[in-house]
């Protein structure tokens, strides 16, 4: 399969290069592109990484949550999109009775919870059109629950059903995004932890029912919505031409 960033017009033998060198997961274990000095990988490779989360920022996590809780238990106290805070829901949950934190958890641990999620409006689209930019690689960074048996291969079979099978090529599957370097990670969880505690990526907050509240201390940015204009972003982290080798 290829993927859409591999139907770009270059020969193989380029192709190899900027995969062996500048692929997401060159820095894994380091969280660092193998750059020198303040130098980004888009200014080494002339391209620009964009790591894109998938449930809350291309998958209505949220809104399939609430659906399926409150067909599952009807008669149990839910919690309102606008009325939700904090970015783990089974934590919330768990604020109104211990007993609910378990039921939230075992919707999204069932199957076809993640493969029936709608997409969140414009993300399919914005996404398509940011994969065919030019000098622009872009990769769904998404992390699996640690309960599995369904989560992973539907994440995978989502991708397939909205962006179609070429884009199977750009899944990374992580638990810590830390250690996948790229230029910018468009993310909806305010705190992204792991083992770099300094991570290549600028961390874009995508707005969402509970994090929406937060205010962001300079320089930290949103993205409140895929209606938004994303490609200035992706644009103030592109390096000037003279830059660029």
């Amino acid at each position: 399969m290829q993927g859409p960033c591999s139907r770009r017009s270059r020969d193989s033998a380029t192709a190899k290069l900027h995969s062996r060198h500048c692929g997401p997961f060159t820095a894994l274990g380091l969280g660092r592109a193998p750059c020198s000095g303040a130098r980004s990988c888009s200014a080494m490779c002339r391209h620009l990484r964009v790591l894109v989360d998938m449930d809350g920022v291309l998958a209505d996590f949220e809104g399939g949550f609430l659906k399926k809780f409150r067909a599952r238990f009807p008669e149990k106290p839910y919690i309102a999109l606008e009325d939700r805070r904090g970015f783990w829901v089974s934590e919330q949950y768990g604020q109104l009775t211990p007993e609910l934190s378990e039921k939230a958890i075992s919707i999204w641990e069932s199957k076809n919870f993640f493969i029936e999620l709608d997409p969140i409006p414009g993300a399919v689209e914005a996404v398509k059109q940011m994969a065919k930019l030019e000098n622009t690689d872009v990769f769904i960074c998404t992390s699996p629950i640690k309960k599995y048996r369904y989560c992973a291969y539907e994440k995978y079979a989502w991708v397939e059903k909205h962006f179609g099978q070429e884009f199977l090529e750009q899944i990374v599957l992580t638990r810590d995004k830390t250690v996948i370097s790229g230029d910018l990670l468009i993310d909806d969880r305010p705190d992204i932890t792991g083992a770099e505690p300094n991570p290549s990526w600028e961390h874009v907050l995508f707005t969402a029912c509970h994090n929406k509240h937060l205010q962001l201390q300079p320089p930290s940015r949103r993205l409140h919505s895929w209606a938004e204009d994303w490609r200035a972003i992706l644009d103030s982290k592109r390096p000037p031409p003279s830059q660029a080798i």
